[in-house]
């Protein structure tokens, strides 16, 4: 896993962040979550974790879902 970086929902997301996850990240945003998002990159896919219990991940084709949190 390589690590990524972190941010305030709200904020504009650090330029790290791949541009296919942003509009999903938006969605997830725009239902009044409050939190910080962590990006991470694992098997080269990013993954990023709201600490509200949400996920915005890339699969290996390349689509990207936005789910809640599964520990």
């Amino acid at each position: 896993m390589q690590l990524g970086t972190r941010w305030a929902t709200g904020s504009e997301p650090p330029a790290s962040v791949p541009a296919a996850l942003r509009p999903s990240i938006a969605e997830v945003e725009s239902h009044g979550l409050d939190g910080h998002w962590t990006l991470t990159w694992l098997e080269g896919r990013a993954i990023a974790e709201l600490d509200a219990g949400w996920e915005v991940v890339q699969t290996s084709t390349g689509d990207v879902i936005a789910r809640p949190f599964e520990d």
